[in-house]
């Protein structure tokens, strides 16, 4: 199994060296990141400047751009043949509910899937960020199972695991997607120059955490499992707006 690695934390975030030594016990791995830390970049592309690529003494690969950026040329250009998955991680936090749409990690995974790949994003939920080793066996177990089960051409898969050492997790669950209340508001602030800063606020409380929500199965120490589909149509509105529409005249 070949499988290209990649993340939003950085190429030299702990997160992704614990989750390739742990695919690299039963696959043939290539790491291929940004250079730097890019939280929230969604699926954000560079176009309007040359992308570069540094093989770094360890043997992976540091790219000046997006998550998105990283997976397009690792699959296109890097990886010597065509890797057979993407999986994105370990994530520095938690990608749950809302936070799907503007993360990094979830736009590093549907890059490969875009690029005709399976692909995974696989997430650390807590503060202190001390057991990347239950998420990398988490994802390690999911993937390998990948073989008799392969995911339809429409999907990725999103993993979170609370940050609890591997035998304090009670298990795995399938679920789907919570939602947060709104975001605070940005905070104004003022530079030691007194000119006005801004800063996005924290993130909303959750809103939709119930029953077989990813938020969830976090709170009683579950992993999460998500399976996302990229058609973001809204069919359920289909049918009434084609019927509101007949009757616009031009």
């Amino acid at each position: 199994m070949k499988i290209l690695v990649s993340n939003d934390d950085g190429v030299n975030a702990l997160g992704i060296k614990v989750l390739n030594d742990e695919l690299a016990k039963f696959a043939q791995t290539l790491v291929i990141a940004p250079d730097r830390n890019c939280s929230g970049a969604s699926n954000s592309l560079t176009l309007l400047n040359p992308l570069r690529a540094e093989t770094l003494a360890n043997g992976f690969v540091s790219v000046n751009g997006t998550p998105t950026d990283a997976v397009h040329l690792g699959i296109s250009q890097i990886f010597d043949g065509q890797p057979d998955l993407v999986v994105a991680g370990i994530n520095n936090g938690a990608n749950l509910g809302d936070d799907v749409l503007y993360s990094g990690t979830v736009a590093a995974a549907t890059e490969g899937r875009h690029m005709g790949l399976p692909a995974v994003a696989v997430s650390l939920v807590g503060k202190e960020q001390n057991n990347y080793q239950t998420a990398a066996i988490v994802a390690a177990k999911f993937i390998q199972r990948l073989k008799q089960h392969p995911l339809p051409s429409d999907q990725i898969i999103n993993i979170n695991v609370p940050d609890l050492p591997l035998e304090q997790l009670k298990g795995i669950k399938v679920t789907r997607l919570g939602n947060r209340h709104k975001a605070e508001t940005m905070r104004k602030m003022s530079d030691p120059w007194k000119r006005d800063i801004y800063w996005y606020g924290t993130l909303g409380n959750e809103l939709d955490c119930g029953e077989g929500t990813d938020f969830q199965a976090i709170a009683n120490g579950f992993a999460s499992v998500t399976p996302l589909t990229i058609d973001m149509t809204a069919y359920s509105s289909m049918q009434q707006m084609t019927d509101w529409m007949s009757e616009l005249s031009l």
